[in-house]
């Protein structure tokens, strides 16, 4: 994995006890692996219409934890921030999160567009391309921190005032509560990284080696907490038998079961025409 020279101490390139940020490096890159084990194997015991969220989900974490090994390398090596790295996975990892927010509608029988993903898309481009450009000086740094604010602040108003919040309200109860903490990580969870480009880079009140243990940290929990929420969603979804709400049922009208036998989904009966015998499978 490394092309540098031979250090004068090899141990020098190696985990040392007294170095947190590496150890949490190191933590973070294998729970980033366990996790992508564990949501790809989990994808194989749910319903067939929630596979490709949690596919998505084990890539989010599957990218996030090939990266962590060579931030990993970078920090125990160079003791810098690896920020080219950072946006590396941010910049493929982010776009997956947002897919989420589409799939995990889309399994739960909801119609969404496609101007959905791209408003998401664009939202995300421009929050990593703003904050990247400005922690490399292509940019001036506040002019870079205010892009990087509006398109997090395009991605919030799409997932709770947009089309994305509105298809979640019309939702069932564990589809609901799944968007509602993908939300909430995206809010919360993901203030972490503003907050750490004000105080660290813009003021320079934070030095790097705390920074980089709440980065890490809020990856942990920003990724893999992330596509658990869609994981638990799916697990409740599918132990229901992969029933739709209520709602979504009185859409669909009357359902064809055979040639004398029909089911109305708004009145939850079964219709057998006049004089004819139905022969159910």
């Amino acid at each position: 994995m490394s092309s540098s020279k031979p250090l004068d101490n090899p141990a020098d390139a190696f985990l040392s006890p007294h170095d947190g940020v590496a150890i949490t490096f190191w933590i973070i890159s294998i729970a980033m692996i366990a996790a992508t084990v564990f949501f790809f194997a989990e994808a194989g015991t749910v319903c067939s219409h929630w596979k490709t969220s949690l596919h998505v989900g084990g890539l989010v974490t599957l990218v996030a934890g090939v990266h962590y090994m060579y931030m990993r390398e970078f920090w125990v090596q160079v003791h810098q921030s690896p920020v080219v790295y950072r946006y590396v996975d941010w910049s493929i990892t982010v776009p997956l999160q947002m897919i989420e927010f589409n799939l995990i509608l889309q399994a739960a029988g909801r119609q969404t567009s496609s101007g959905m993903f791209w408003r998401l898309l664009v939202g995300t481009v421009m929050m990593l391309l703003c904050g990247y450009l400005g922690e490399i000086f292509a940019l001036p740094a506040w002019p870079a921190f205010a892009g990087g604010m509006a398109g997090w602040g395009f991605i919030l108003f799409e997932i709770f005032s947009g089309e994305a919040g509105d298809s979640a309200a019309e939702c069932s109860p564990c589809v609901s509560a799944a968007f509602n903490n993908m939300r909430l990580i995206v809010t919360i969870g993901w203030s972490i990284y503003p907050l750490g480009y004000f105080f660290g880079f813009l003021l320079g009140s934070v030095d790097q080696v705390g920074l980089n243990v709440v980065y890490n940290i809020a990856d942990l929990v920003n990724k893999i907490g992330f596509v658990l929420s869609c994981w638990a969603c799916a697990k409740e979804d599918s132990g229901n038998g992969g029933v739709m709400s209520k709602a979504d049922m009185s859409e669909i009208g009357v359902v064809k079961l055979g040639p004398f036998l029909s089911f109305d989904t708004k009145t939850c009966s079964l219709n057998n025409t006049p004089g004819k015998v139905a022969l159910l499978p």
